[in-house]
């Protein structure tokens, strides 16, 4: 089967990337031709053509609103549908899960959509969603399935009339297993923390950093894993807290599973997540997890089992989460 995968941004290596880029290598080895459509360049193009899987840029395709953007994006879309022929196009995230279906069904091709996220919770204004709420009510129509990478997703799209339930379904994020000899020793002193997460919304490394700061008294280390345009922020937040000799910045690493393996906490702070890679690896990796309960966290991380949760932008909260596995890791 000829299959195309659209996504808004190469130009980042997210969740959402990740289950494209996974689940393009699981297609194409079972023998399906994939193709992916992404708007700029990046990271996420090197990490596919290292796979051998095809992929093009649709160079007007972008986050933001921008209606003649927008509208030339569709056409650039159009035109590879044309030139691909696909059976099926796989639609992800807001704005590519938009135009991607819009030129799907320009061209009678079926398309599916994952959300990674959705458009229409209580992470953005208002106003701006309901503008959302009626574009994905509109692109649910011409959609064949949307498929959610949890409950939480498929709960809020059947609680904004998204499209008629039969057409939604949850299917979870997964990830292959690993060695044993990858696994992390949960037992090292002091205990080192690690945060995979990129420097910008909805992450809250500031928030991490607070609570940390309230711990002085204890041992620990931290180590953040990633880049964006927020990292200057935070570790001039970690100098101001007076932690920074205690705060590691790692960067962009491609060795995540080591990473993981040398650490002994898993840390996620965020404003919302849908169900999110990092947490699956941590847990895979065999690490305890710290995580904000939003979102589908929940669905994986089970607080006092699998787990602890901290209620979102709660820093005492936090900081008694922290303390509770420094202490007793």
């Amino acid at each position: 089967m000829r299959i195309a995968q659209i996504i808004t941004r190469a130009d980042d290596i997210g969740g959402a990337q990740t289950h494209v880029r996974d689940l393009s290598a699981a297609l194409s080895t079972g023998g399906h031709e994939v193709t992916v459509l992404a708007g700029g360049t990046g990271e996420f193009f090197k990490q596919l053509a290292a796979l051998g899987i095809p992929h093009r840029t649709i160079p007007h395709l972008s986050t933001a609103i921008h209606p003649a953007r927008d509208l030339t994006a569709l056409g650039e879309i159009v035109r590879v549908l044309r030139e691909l022929k696909p059976e099926i196009v796989a639609t992800h995230t807001a704005k590519a899960g938009f135009l991607g279906r819009m030129a799907a069904s320009l061209l009678r091709i079926p398309a599916v959509f994952t959300p990674h996220g959705w458009s229409i919770s209580d992470r953005i204004s208002m106003r701006s969603g309901k503008v959302f709420r009626c574009a994905e009510s509109i692109s649910g129509l011409i959609s064949s399935r949307i498929i959610n990478v949890c409950e939480f997703e498929n709960r809020l799209a059947r609680k904004y009339r998204i499209a008629r339930t039969e057409k939604l379904t949850t299917i979870y994020n997964g990830i292959p297993d690993i060695a044993p000899a990858l696994h992390a020793t949960v037992s090292g002193q002091p205990p080192r923390l690690v945060m995979i997460a990129r420097f910008s919304e909805p992450k809250q490394h500031s928030l991490l950093l607070k609570a940390l700061a309230l711990l002085k008294e204890l041992a620990w280390s931290l180590e953040l894993i990633g880049d964006g345009p927020r990292e200057s922020e935070v570790r001039a937040e970690a100098h101001r807290l007076g932690i920074s000799d205690r705060v590691f910045f790692a960067g962009f690493r491609r060795d995540i599973t080591q990473k993981l393996g040398d650490a002994q906490i898993f840390a996620l702070i965020s404003r919302f997540e849908a169900f999110p890679y990092s947490i699956l690896e941590a847990m895979r990796a065999g690490l305890p997890v710290i995580a904000s309960d939003v979102g589908g966290i929940p669905e994986s991380v089970v607080g006092g089992h699998t787990g602890l949760l901290t209620p979102r932008d709660d820093v005492h909260a936090l900081k008694d989460c922290l303390a509770d596995l420094i202490v007793n890791p």
